[in-house]
């Protein structure tokens, strides 16, 4: 069977996907295995789909990968994930070395362990000059916290006079977001069948296109990466026109 990667129009892939990595505790119940265990073979799925956005030329690719909603989880998961975190950052650096990626992270980063932030800033500071696909790492991270600090940050500089409420417009606010260095994302993938945006991106993808797939992060590959894109390539995007006015 011929794979969605050859099927692909080379000059029509996204520049920045975004992905809800959903369904890990689900493939851990499903196995018979502690949750954790499912978090752990998410990292493979991580691994496959860098490899695959490498390999088809997208250019930034952002997981969810921890929100500030997860911090309520029981305590010994959320110790667990924060392991778990220090030892991909550990063991995949030199893998994304290899593959030229870049990383980076959005997200209330200040509140992640110390040990996390060293690690995390220790593999971001020895890929800096890699020139390939950008993996954003959304930690800590939510949209409402997001959209609410740049809104905080807004009215500080406005009551100390170094903004006019006047030039407050859409563009001047995402300047103050978390990804404000980074383009909007044209597609968004969510896994293990559920619908939902779960407080991502809220703001970015306004007219990102929605792929949603039942199969369960952890079994995610790249292949699932190519037909994501397959599908993207075949649908219309019009930004609120019509389609008579995108030929014109």
């Amino acid at each position: 069977m011929k794979s969605f990667k050859e099927k692909l129009n080379t000059e029509k892939i996204p520049q920045h996907v975004a992905i809800i990595m959903d369904g890990n505790g689900r493939w851990a119940a499903k196995h018979g295995s502690a949750r954790i265990q499912g978090h752990e073979h998410g990292v493979e799925a991580v691994r496959s789909t860098v490899e695959g956005a490498g390999e088809i030329g997208i250019k930034y690719i952002t997981l969810y990968a921890f929100s500030t909603e997860n911090w309520g989880r029981p305590r010994n998961e959320v110790d667990a994930l924060m392991g778990l975190l220090v030892h991909a950052i550990e063991n995949e650096t030199d893998n994304l070395m290899k593959n030229n990626v870049r990383l980076g992270a959005i997200g209330d980063l200040e509140k992640l362990p110390n040990q996390v932030t060293k690690k995390l800033n220790d593999c971001i500071d020895s890929l800096k000059s890699n020139t390939g696909l950008n993996l954003i790492l959304a930690l800590s991270y939510s949209s409402k916290w997001e959209i609410t600090d740049a809104a905080r940050k807004i009215a500080i500089e406005t009551k100390n006079g170094k903004l006019n409420p006047e030039d407050i417009d859409d563009k001047l606010f995402e300047k103050y977001l978390s990804t404000s260095h980074l383009p909007n994302p044209e597609i968004l993938i969510r896994t293990s069948g559920e619908y939902r945006i779960s407080n991502f991106l809220l703001w970015q993808i306004a007219y990102a296109e929605l792929y949603f797939l039942p199969k369960l992060w952890p079994d995610f590959r790249k292949e699932d990466l190519f037909e994501a894109v397959y599908d993207f390539q075949n649908r219309e995007r019009r930004f609120g026109k019509i389609s008579e006015q995108l030929f014109t």
